[in-house]
């Protein structure tokens, strides 16, 4: 059994106004869940990308504005969506305050295609990987 101290793991800056907490994923020997939390500014989140697996999204403080396909949806705390493998999507902060999400998804190794290019994509896979 391996326990994993959430308060001693890193945040990481993924863009402007929104950091980012790994909480599982294959660097600590997942094999199917990827777990991360997102903190974000007001007007910030997500741009529009996709996974080559399901996700879910949920809210656990402010308001989230959650575009999936052509539609969008309001999402507030304790409230989540299923995003299918394959599907456009993104969010954004609506609120005032900091948005906080947490996002599972069914794949050890986080990768996203997004529609902007410049988007940085990340890899978690373990080090002697």
């Amino acid at each position: 059994m391996q326990v994993f101290d959430h308060n001693t793991q890193p945040l990481e800056k993924w863009r402007d106004g929104v950091m980012t907490l790994m909480r599982v994923s294959a660097t600590v020997q997942s094999k199917q869940l990827c777990i991360f939390e997102q903190f974000c500014d007001p007007g910030l989140g997500a741009p529009m990308h996709l996974h080559a697996v399901e996700e879910v999204l949920e809210v656990f403080e402010g308001t989230a504005e959650i575009y999936l396909r052509n539609e969008s949806m309001i999402v507030t705390a304790n409230q989540s969506v299923l995003i299918p493998a394959g599907a456009r999507h993104g969010f954004k902060n609506v609120g005032t305050g900091i948005l906080r999400v947490r996002a599972t998804l069914a794949a050890a190794i986080f990768e996203a295609s997004y529609d902007d290019r410049n988007e940085l994509s990340r890899r978690y896979v373990p080090e002697d990987a």
